[in-house]
Formats: structure tokens, C-alpha cells, sequence
């Protein structure tokens, strides 16, 4: 199935939650010179208008984005990310909002390399046409070299499968974004299964997995399955922005779930999860979650994990 378009999502609350941890995973990978790989299995179109077309018809950056954008008081996590989206919108309205790829493209060095993936003949080709436009624009002021080999590569095809051939990157560095429609159940067999087969070409490497909370069966089994992979450690936060919805319509929750993460996003998170949960706050049953830990060691066994933290709004 093609059908999902993640226009009509652009700049929501899970969209925050997501590009916050992606941003502040890319600038410690950045904090090395040896460069590094990023790759995103499910790209989309890299720039999303808020105030046309999709987005505009279904206004969930108003869950997002926009109760961010006049906030003077943020933690440096939010602003770092607020501020990239500002830098899209020179003229201080909110009418671009930057999917994944173009985060990290704003984040990443000349010497990184950046490898998205986009299935949807739509997404793929609004994707390359946006980076084509980028490129046109630094070239022009001069602030990138008219041709750079093979920085950023977009290949339209199945990020599930694309991805072996990646990996290991060369440099022995790299970010893994997973972050499929969950359209079909079987996206949530296909990244546990991806995930089982990337660790062992790349066990290092560090992979970041969003995923909806929802009521369907494999969305509440996903985080469990994704504890057990053979790995040095791993990250589950997850945001609430209300109550579920009476009717299941909407999306009020969603996750993140780090494998292999740096040691600097756990107490960041710390910080900036309950500052975030009483801004976004839609009412009483907006709360975080975070809790970290090493893989399963053994039936019934867990080793060395920190246990859950939980917060609400204020």
C-alpha cells in the first residue's frame, strides 16, 4: 500500500518528539571529525508547506510545531530544533515545515553522507526536487560547491531491504532512522525483522525507531519485541499530548525507541521531556515516558535496567 502521505501529519506533536531526538543524535555523532552515515528507511518529501495542501487540511502542526514557535523559555534541546525550522522560514511565519531528511541535512558536515530512502513515486519525486532546489540555492551564495559527488543520495526504493547494502557504512559511524506509515501490520514484522538483520552487518551502529501508540496489538508488542535485540543498550521515550480519543480517531501518542544510543540522551530527555509534555499538553492525560535498559539475557531476565520514569503535565 502507497496511500499514506506523512504531509497530513507535518509538524505534528510526534513529529517534534521525533526530529527533537534525531537533531540531538546527529549533533554528538558530529562532535567526532571522522564522519558518519545517516540513513532514513522512509524519507517522504523532506519539506512539507503547512499552510497549503495537505498539511493544511488536516492543521496537526497546531499539536506541534505551533505551540513552539513564540515559546521564549525553552530547554536547548527544543530551541536547537525550533531554530532549524525558523531558519526555513525566514520571514518568521510558520509556512515550511522540514521533514527528517532535511534536518539532517542541516545538521550533517560536508565530509558526512546522507542515504534516504522513499518508496512513494509522489514523496520520491517532490524529495528530489527539494534537494535539487537546496543544492541550486547554497550554490548560488556560494555556501556549497555546485557538485558534491555523493553526499546525499535518494533512491527510490524499499528503505526495509535498501539498507543491507549500506551497511556497514565505511566509516564504522552511523544513524539509522526507521520510521515506516505502520499502514499494514506487517511494517511492524519488517522492522523487527530489518533490525535483526542490520545488527548483525552493523552492530555498533545506532538505530532510532519511531512508532505510534495505538490500541492495534503489534503497535503495544513493538517496543517489548524491540528490548530483546542483541545490543549494548537501548532508549524507549515515548509522548502523550492527551487521553486517547474516545473513538480511537487520532493520534495522541507516539515513541522513540534507541538502540545503541550515546550516552548524553538520557539525561537530556530527562530535562526537556516534562517542559515538552506541559507545553503540548491537549489536556490532563499529556505525560512522557522513559526508560532504558540493556536486551534480555535470559527468559524472564533483564539485564541492569534503569527501570521508568513517568511525568505529566503540571
Amino acid at each position: 500500500m502507497l496511500s499514506y502521505r506523512h504531509a497530513f501529519h507535518a509538524g505534528n506533536h510526534a513529529d517534534v518528539l521525533k526530529h527533537i531526538v534525531l537533531i540531538q543524535l546527529l549533533r554528538y555523532l558530529g562532535q567526532k571529525d571522522t564522519p558518519y552515515m545517516y540513513i532514513d528507511t522512509h524519507a517522504g518529501a523532506g519539506v512539507y508547506a503547512l499552510d497549503t495542501g495537505y498539511a493544511a487540511k488536516s492543521a496537526e502542526c497546531e499539536t506541534g510545531i505551533a505551540r513552539l514557535w513564540d515559546q521564549k523559555d525553552m530547554p536547548g534541546p527544543v530551541a536547537d530544533y525550533v531554530q532549524l525550522v525558523r531558519d526555513m522560514n525566514p520571514s518568521g511565519k510558520m509556512r515550511y515545515y522540514p521533514g527528517s531528511p532535511y534536518c539532517a541535512d542541516r545538521v550533517a558536515r560536508e565530509q558526512d553522507r546522507i542515504r534516504l530512502f522513499e518508496l512513494h513515486p509522489s514523496d520520491s519525486k517532490i524529495l528530489q526536487e527539494n534537494f535539487q532546489k537546496r543544492e541550486a540555492h547554497l550554490a548560488e551564495q556560494g555556501q556549497r560547491p555546485a557538485s558534491r559527488g555523493k553526499r546525499v543520495m535518494i533512491n527510490k526504493s524499499d528503505g526495509f531491504t535498501g539498507i543491507r547494502s549500506l551497511l556497514p557504512p565505511p566509516s564504522r559511524r552511523g544513524l539509522v532512522l526507521i520510521d515506516p506509515p505502520y499502514e499494514i501490520k506487517d511494517d511492524y514484522r519488517k522492522v523487527k525483522q530489518m533490525l535483526d538483520d542490520a545488527l548483525v552487518r552493523f552492530a555498533t551502529g545506532t538505530y532510532a525507531v519511531w512508532y505510534p501508540m495505538l490500541q492495534r496489538m503489534e503497535s503495544r508488542q513493538l517496543p517489548d519485541k524491540l528490548k530483546r535485540l542483541p545490543c549494548s543498550g537501548w532508549l524507549n521515550v515515548t509522548l502523550s499530548v492527551g487521553a486517547p480519543v474516545p473513538d480511537g480517531v487520532g493520534l495522541t501518542s507516539s515513541g522513540m525507541f534507541i538502540i545503541n544510543p550515546p550516552y548524553t540522551l538520557e539525561p537530556m530527555l530527562r530535562e526537556t521531556m516534562p517542559w515538552l509534555v506541559k507545553t503540548l499538553a491537549r489536556d490532563n492525560g499529556a505525560r512522557f515516558t522513559l526508560e532504558t535498559g540493556l536486551p534480555v539475557t535470559g527468559p524472564g531476565k533483564r539485564a541492569d535496567e534503569s527501570g521508568m520514569r513517568r511525568g505529566r503535565a503540571g
